[in-house]
């Protein structure tokens, strides 16, 4: 029971940290946060995936509290917390796969499921094609994960807060 009540606050807080990280960016920097060209500063919050389970449920909540706000229709408020989910999950699987201790997989894995998803939905309500929207969202994903989400690991990971934290 105990470690049933540990995964929970920490998905819940983890969930939360994403939602008000997002919803600031976006008072802050409007619509930055939205359509084909985005950078969520809040997505570097992926890399918890590799360190806890509990990542992939708060990310995934947090994708879709936030998305209920401020989604570009109905469809991205189901596409964008799956592609978070498969993305976070995803990194969870991998979170082993290093190249010389740097997990490039897993940190590319967001990109190529939110491209794919979040492309897909934007193509329908925004229009100006698929394969455009999917780069887009895909460079804004890999551009947020290979620096915010790069620095946020090596913090945790080579100070061992992953022991203390999770």
């Amino acid at each position: 029971m105990k470690n049933t009540t540990k995964i929970l606050t920490h998905s819940a807080l983890i969930g939360s940290l994403y939602v008000v990280l997002t919803l600031f960016q976006n008072i802050m920097f409007p619509e930055s946060t939205s359509y084909a060209i985005q950078f969520r500063a809040s997505e570097a919050l992926c890399v918890l995936a590799f360190f806890t389970p509990a990542a992939v449920f708060g990310l995934t909540v947090g994708c879709l509290l936030f998305n209920l706000t401020y989604a570009v229709g109905p469809l991205d408020i189901i596409l964008g917390p799956l592609a978070t989910l498969l993305a976070a999950g995803g990194m969870y699987l991998t979170r082993n796969w290093k190249i010389k201790r740097f997990p490039l997989l897993g940190l590319l894995l967001p990109g190529v499921f939110n491209g794919l998803l979040v492309g897909l939905s934007l193509s329908i309500y925004i229009g100006g094609g698929f394969w455009l929207n999917a780069l887009y969202v895909a460079i804004g994903e890999w551009a947020v994960l290979l620096t915010l989400g790069t620095a946020l690991y090596y913090a945790i990971s080579h100070r061992d807060l992953q022991k203390r934290i999770f």
